[in-house]
């Protein structure tokens, strides 16, 4: 089973689990070999409605004490540009797509993306440019 891992950490980031979550999103997703997405929502007011078919199941949920088993279980990590969230998936070697919430000001979440991009720990986009 090949899974993903949504996180937008203690925050909300309501952009970037409405584009994961858009039926074509979860399309593309199944169609790259995965069948299990789980999203860490925060605070967020898009809550999709979980569901589970015979080849694709979507879990959601809002927090948890640790993220750790659900980082060790994913295939693949797509996460807010958070230092804390990046650097324990680094950690644990998976690959990694973090998304920049443009909504914030003072954008230092896009600086800590672009330096572990240049060092070739990661890529990153925003909402619009996923989309693309």
């Amino acid at each position: 089973m090949k899974c993903v891992f949504v996180t937008v950490g203690t925050t909300s980031f309501d952009d970037l689990i409405a584009c994961v979550s858009a039926p074509d999103s979860l399309q593309k997703i199944e169609s790259l070999g995965y069948n299990r997405l789980i999203l860490q929502i925060g605070r967020g007011t898009v809550v999709p409605e979980p569901f589970s078919t015979e080849s694709f199941t979507l879990d959601v949920y809002r927090y948890k004490d640790s993220l750790k088993e659900d980082i060790q279980k994913a295939d693949l990590v797509i996460s807010h540009a958070g230092a804390g969230s990046c650097l324990e998936t680094l950690e644990k070697g998976k690959p990694l797509v973090v998304v920049i919430n443009e909504k914030l000001m003072n954008n230092h979440q896009l600086e800590l993306a672009k330096q572990l991009h240049k060092e070739g720990h990661l890529f990153y986009c925003t909402c619009r440019y996923a989309r693309d």
